[in-house]
């Protein structure tokens, strides 16, 4: 059986939305000397930051996203 994989052209933006729909990303970071999460789009704008990961994962899933996490 031939196998035929077709690669498009991306642009950065394109690259960088992708995702934007479906998916938040949570990265660990330290702000004042305190351990916090903070949310991020897909296309790295930080959109919020939460005390802990469990309360990152709920503003997420409350979007109708799903949490990824980035580290």
């Amino acid at each position: 059986m031939d196998r035929q994989t077709a690669f498009i052209q991306m642009s950065a933006q394109d690259f960088a939305a992708l995702g934007m729909q479906d998916i938040a990303y949570l990265k660990p970071i330290t702000r004042d000397g305190r351990q916090l999460v903070a949310i991020h789009a897909a296309d790295g704008t930080e959109l919020a930051v939460a005390e802990s990961y469990d309360v990152a994962v709920a503003i997420v899933r409350q979007h109708d996203l799903e949490p990824l996490s980035a580290h």
